[in-house]
């Protein structure tokens, strides 16, 4: 017969016990001293064996001899992999996607007032010019994030950079309108996936403790990205490169273009040099491949070896664990079990808990980005009909309204109008001054987003960006115009920090690039009715559009009072 630990702890004690009792100590006492030893050493001995097979635990296993963590859960695991060079690598790409998504996205808006005379143009078809790559956005983004919460984030990115690309280069290469707006539907069904999984992506390599500044800081990337297009705009269209044959135009606009793919083909490369998300591979249950990515991080970040990384097992928590076994059930055919995932992700974000996190977060995208890209898209445009307007009437002053009015009835966009491709350089530097207003708004949010919080922010800008776009109809100059584009802004570009902090964090991950698709979706849609909709009236109804604009961003912005704090929490 074996004799166990705790027996053999028994007889110890009993021993000691008896030698005592013989010096006269107090028998009392030496058995409540032997019944507390037994039972200490027993809940040692006897812990229940479920605990460890059901992989829940908040706290990571320690080796008592080497003081090594064994078992850690994610965000234990992403810690003690360190924070250093793999993670600003990574911010370099996954910046870099941001940046050629913003630059593709922004770049219409400088090229109408060349192309209006190649493409014939005017106020009504700019609109849905500016509109059709938010349309195709909006089918792409629920597509690509379902897809990418279904088969992985790495892959996903890079057949979305390559197909960018390929249809901005075709895009450059049109010479009638309908053509054109096909290439540009094709672009956006495939930005609509850049933008939901690259911050899923991102996000799920960042510790609790510095995601918000982080996912700041890949907010900044969009202020570059508009920065590097009005560069670009501003040096290669007013020029007269290019190539004009009676039947084929390649004019300065179409190269500006070509230059603007050249971001998405790098970015296609430089994804094959990364991981795929660990977080992801939890979600799937892919354990070891997940624990090999963290091993690799902490060789990036501390420059050790791979056998110094302390742990040694992922552990996964319940509500994982148990959606885990919900997601095992065999299906046939890697195509079925997309497409279920795809269905069964969707279905989740409309039930509760997840449905309140999905309706707020579909309205607040919604209005904050028709204000957003609805005079972003425009703020080009305004500067030159403000620019032809003085040019007509040096010295004097006028209001939006009495401007566009002008350039309507008897400027450029009229019927009688001569159309003119020269616009210029002014025009461009004014664009330009005005998104660069947005990198020290930029910084403030990098700096004190993970201290004042995702909603501070997002009130604060919203708040702000609505009293600029009212602002907008006291207007009454050039300089006038150019102040409240910049400061409008510089407030947008922090509420879209802070919004994209706080749509990626809300979503658990096996529904986060669905989540924010679904957002996207709605963002999308918010382009869409605010290019359209203060194109037509800009003309028609000039007052209206500011108003409308500013009621929305302020309503809007405040919704995000109804979600979670999510500021330094772990993701879910």
């Amino acid at each position: 017969m074996v004799e166990s630990d705790s027996d053999t702890n028994i007889s110890k004690h009993c021993n000691v016990t008896d030698d005592r009792l013989k010096n006269g100590g107090s028998k009392e006492l030496e058995l409540k001293n032997i019944s507390a030893q037994i039972n200490s050493n027993s809940r040692s001995d006897l812990t229940p064996p479920t605990l460890e097979a059901s992989h829940i635990k908040e706290k990571s296993l320690k080796d008592p001899e080497k003081g090594h963590n064994l078992k850690a859960d994610f965000e234990e695991a992403i810690e003690l992999a360190g924070y250093g060079r793999f993670h600003y690598i990574l911010l370099a790409i996954c910046g870099l996607v941001s940046t050629s998504e913003e630059m593709d996205v922004i770049s219409m808006s400088f090229i109408l007032p060349s192309a209006q005379c190649d493409l014939n143009l005017n106020t009504q078809t700019k609109g849905w010019l500016n509109s059709i790559i938010f349309i195709g956005m909006m089918v792409g983004a629920y597509a690509w994030g379902s897809v990418a919460d279904s088969l992985g984030r790495k892959k996903v990115l890079i057949v979305i950079s390559v197909m960018n690309a390929m249809c901005i280069v075709a895009s450059s290469f049109c010479q009638t309108y309908a053509l054109f707006m096909i290439f540009r539907f094709l672009n956006g069904a495939a930005l609509g996936g850049s933008g939901p999984v690259i911050w899923s992506y991102f996000a799920e390599f960042q510790p609790k403790s510095k995601r918000g500044s982080m996912l700041s800081f890949m907010a900044a990337f969009w202020t570059l990205g508009n920065l590097f297009v009005a560069g670009l705009a501003w040096l290669i269209i007013p020029s007269s490169i290019g190539l004009y044959t009676p039947y084929f135009i390649y004019n300065s606009w179409r190269i500006f273009l070509l230059v603007c793919s050249l971001p998405s083909f790098l970015v296609a490369a430089l994804l094959l040099y990364l991981p795929e998300s660990p977080k992801f591979l939890l979600s799937q249950g892919r354990n070891e491949e997940a624990l090999a990515i963290f091993r690799g991080i902490y060789v990036t970040n501390t420059g050790k070896s791979k056998e110094l990384y302390p742990v040694k097992e992922l552990l996964i928590d319940a509500k994982l664990q148990i959606e885990l076994e919900s997601t095992t059930k065999p299906i046939k055919g890697k195509c079925m079990t997309m497409l279920a995932d795809i269905a069964d992700n969707s279905k989740q974000l409309f039930m509760s808990p997840i449905l309140k996190f999905t309706i707020i977060s579909i309205t607040i995208n919604f209005t904050f980005h028709i204000g957003y890209y609805g005079l972003m898209m425009w703020f080009p445009e305004l500067f030159n009909r403000f620019d032809e307007y003085s040019r007509n009437h040096p010295g004097e002053e006028a209001s939006v309204c009495e401007v566009t009015k002008y350039v309507v009835n008897s400027g450029s966009h009229s019927d009688s109008g001569v159309c003119s491709a020269k616009i210029p350089s002014t025009v461009f530097m004014e664009s330009l001054i005005t998104v660069a207003s947005a990198l020290p708004a930029n910084i403030i949010a990098v700096i004190g987003m993970d201290r004042l919080g995702r909603k501070f922010f997002l009130v604060f800008s919203t708040v702000s960006a609505g009293l600029c776009s009212a602002g907008m109809f006291f207007v009454y100059n050039k300089t006038h115009n150019l102040v409240v584009s910049a400061v409008f802004s510089g407030v947008i570009s922090c509420g879209n920090a802070a919004l994209d902090c706080l749509i990626t964090e809300v979503f658990p991950t096996q529904l986060r690039a669905t989540g924010v698709a679904i957002s996207m979706v709605a963002a999308r849609l918010g382009g869409i009715i605010g290019n359209v909709v203060i194109a037509t009236l800009l003309d028609m109804y000039c007052p209206a559009p500011t108003f409308i604009v500013a009621i929305l961003l302020a309503g809007g912005g405040l919704m995000c009072l109804f979600l979670p704090n999510t500021t330094r929490t772990a993701l879910s």
